[in-house]
């Protein structure tokens, strides 16, 4: 009986499709401004890599320094002294990344490569595993190549490649991430 006052999935559909028809014009500003810092990051690379790593550095700065604060009030916890020893290693490390922001690229780069190592791999194994279920598998074989063919674009013009590579990609996926806004305000505008 209680469940006779919710919403049919019909409703909430389409009040939520009304809703954003009602922010089309936000959505759109805001996709055009990822767009343009897409762009700014893929044209100038190397401040796209220095602009990364040093949000890098305050992000871990602050998250040790809320983990040490938070901990003084807690030194009977268990693992009182690990916590401890990993906020303060966090402070340590961001405030090296912010001290030295391109040494810190090295680190990054490496990691973004073996992350993009996995990621393209996984991708291609998932698009065969989905061609005797989905027409548009070619898609995930086609993002894993991209991956694995930027892994290889990273590790062959090593180390040099770590000034430019968190800039451009990071570009990239602002871009690309603008592009998909942009898109999606257009189509619910027409709701």
């Amino acid at each position: 009986m209680a469940f006779e006052h919710l919403p049919t999935p019909d409703l909430l559909r389409d009040r939520i499709g009304a809703r954003l028809a009602e922010r089309w014009k936000l959505m759109l500003c805001e996709g055009l401004l990822l767009e343009f810092f897409g762009v700014l990051a893929f044209t100038m690379p190397l401040l796209g890599t220095l602009a990364v790593d040093i949000l890098v550095g305050w992000l871990l700065c602050a998250g040790g320094l809320v983990r040490v604060v938070s901990l003084l009030h807690a030194r009977h916890a268990p693992g009182y002294w690990w916590s401890l020893s990993a906020g303060v290693l966090a402070i340590v490390v961001g405030a090296l990344l912010l001290v030295n922001p391109l040494r810190g690229a090295l680190t990054l780069t490496t990691l973004l490569a073996a992350l993009f190592f996995v990621e393209g791999l996984s991708a291609i194994l998932a698009g065969l595993d989905f061609r005797h279920h989905a027409r548009n598998w070619g898609w995930l074989l086609f993002r894993g190549i991209i991956d694995l063919g930027l892994v290889f674009l990273i590790w062959n013009g090593w180390p040099g490649t770590a000034a430019w590579a968190i800039g451009v990609i990071a570009g990239v996926n602002l871009f690309f991430m603008g592009l998909t806004i942009v898109m999606l305000a257009f189509a619910v505008r027409k709701t």
